[in-house]
């Protein structure tokens, strides 16, 4: 196997002509095999080998995420056609400089069957993790002003109709009574919500609804958690 020469015109052919049905030089995404292949090129071919050119500059755009690509890097005869034999000087020093960017560091040229077997539940294993991991909930930490009418305004009674207030992503929190004067007290209560959830304009519509007790709700403070 291999491409002959592929710092020459006739192992770029080879390439060439070996991509005109390929997106990639082993399977159907950028891998370790790409990246040996295009190390073993010593610049972008010319544009009359249009399929080496669109692979080479695809690959390319890798560059930074190469060492990340799946599979194993082998020696540079392990791919391409099986009657051409590779004859590329550098690849196998090339093979052999680079054998840390190798995914999970292995030195053999070929991936016994128990490598890839522990390779593919090693890369199940993060997928996994990575579908569990919970998605980052945005918080937002409310302290409310909730005046009454007057000083005769029942204030039990009037926090215990805005804790019955109940949503899904809100916790309500401490609570005390603040005088404003003229013997009229406010309630000042904190609470929890969920961004996405619950907002103020919630809060006050539904808070406000009790207007035997509630005159008015003001939000005190707010602060992302």
């Amino acid at each position: 196997m291999g491409f002959g020469d592929l710092k020459s015109p006739a192992g770029l052919q080879v390439l060439n002509d070996y991509l005109a049905d390929k997106s990639y030089i082993e399977g159907y995404v950028p891998s370790q095999a790409d990246v040996a292949v295009f190390e073993a090129v010593s610049g972008p071919p010319p544009a009359d080998l249009c399929h080496a050119l669109r692979w080479y500059n695809h690959i390319k755009s890798y560059e930074k995420e190469k060492a990340s690509l799946p599979g194993v890097k082998k020696a540079l005869g392990r791919y391409g056609p099986a009657n051409v034999e590779d004859t590329t000087e550098s690849g196998a020093t090339d093979s052999k400089d680079d054998d840390d960017i190798d995914l999970f560091g292995s030195d053999d040229e070929e991936e016994s069957e128990e490598a890839k077997r522990l390779r593919e539940e090693r890369l199940a294993q993060y997928e996994s993790k990575k579908a569990k991991k919970p998605a980052l909930v945005a918080k937002s930490s409310i302290l409310l002003d909730v005046k009454p009418w007057d000083d005769e305004t029942d204030m039990a009674k009037l926090e215990e109709c805005v804790r019955s207030i109940q949503a899904d992503g809100l916790v309500w929190g401490s609570s005390k009574l603040v005088p404003v004067g003229y013997g009229i007290k406010k309630l000042q209560i904190q609470c929890v919500v969920e961004d996405d959830k619950v907002g103020t304009d919630m809060l006050e519509e539904q808070i406000t609804a009790f207007d035997e007790y509630v005159q008015s709700m003001d939000v005190a403070a707010f602060n992302k958690i």
